[in-house]
């Protein structure tokens, strides 16, 4: 299998992102989840193939599962005019039409569980983004209710955890509490039917754009590249726990002699197999659907 690491449509404004490809069709934009992965805030030289399809197909699950306004038009690249020369079946299942919007500057984070940042900044102060917690939690630990911890967004780099004062400082009171109210709500709505399935939803950002008045729900959804998944079966707090995302490329590249901070090495085939089957599998678990690209 070749990963899909760059699309061009001619004629298009395009913006890419780590992952996404994101053309510019007047009244609505496409997004294309290609293969690329990124880690340690460097995009890899290698993708993981099929990747942007499992991400694109997971977040069409919960667009359609979750009960809010959203801005996913089609899935269906037939939808668009696309210039003839234009290679189709290497969009397809990998593409979403969407609504524009005016996007929030804020990234929406949920906690339900303390890990990653969060926890390191739990042992320095017992608080996160200014939310006191209870004395004496572990690693991975369930938190006694879902919090809101928000980010302000960074062109590069890790984004920056803020307080929910700061957020209301950077866009007023009533869109802060929208935001905040949004994002608990959709949390508890994914995480409960994760779980059911047998996967916990440690964490997730969201993010969020206003259009016609309405705050609504954009880009991707409850995805292993916006959360931490965790099989339940394999959970245990006081440690790190096992996840369905790139963690194989983490472990691997913490082996190398790579700095972080040069251009990162070539992935092994079987990093890149595993990996992917760990997409794979976190998609066939959450919607009960077999893969379509197998």
């Amino acid at each position: 299998m070749t990963p899909l690491l760059r699309t061009e449509i001619p004629g298009r404004p395009v913006r890419r992102g780590k992952v996404r490809d994101v053309y510019d069709f007047g009244d609505f934009l496409l997004l294309v989840a290609t293969d690329r992965i990124s880690a340690f805030d460097w995009v890899l030289p290698s993708g993981i193939p099929d990747k942007g399809r499992v991400l694109t197909q997971i977040s069409d699950f919960w667009f359609r599962r979750l009960q809010v306004q959203h801005h996913l038009i089609s899935t269906n690249v037939s939808d668009l005019p696309l210039p003839a020369d234009v290679d189709r079946e290497s969009l397809a299942g990998r593409s979403m039409i969407v609504r524009k919007t005016q996007v929030a500057p804020i990234e929406c984070v949920v906690r339900g569980y303390l890990s990653g940042s969060g926890w390191k900044e739990y042992q320095q102060s017992g608080e996160v983004c200014g939310v006191k917690l209870p004395p004496g939690l572990k690693e991975s630990d369930r938190l006694p209710e879902p919090i809101f911890t928000p980010a302000i967004k960074a062109e590069t780099g890790h984004d920056e955890n803020v307080s929910f004062a700061t957020t209301c400082n950077i866009v007023g009171l009533e869109v802060a509490t929208r935001l905040r109210d949004l994002s608990l709500d959709l949390y508890a709505q994914g995480a409960a039917y994760a779980l059911e399935k047998g996967i916990i939803i440690a964490d997730t950002k969201f993010e969020f754009g206003r259009v016609e008045g309405e705050m609504i729900l954009i880009d991707e959804v409850l995805t292993p590249d916006s959360s931490r998944f965790w099989p339940q079966n394999a959970y245990e707090p006081g440690r790190p726990q096992a996840s369905y995302d790139k963690q194989f490329v983490r472990d691997w590249l913490e082996t190398q002699p790579w700095d972080k901070n040069s251009p990162p090495p070539e992935l092994p085939d079987d990093v890149i197999r595993r990996t992917r089957e760990k997409y794979v599998e976190a998609y066939e678990v959450l919607t009960g659907q077999e893969f379509a690209w197998k």
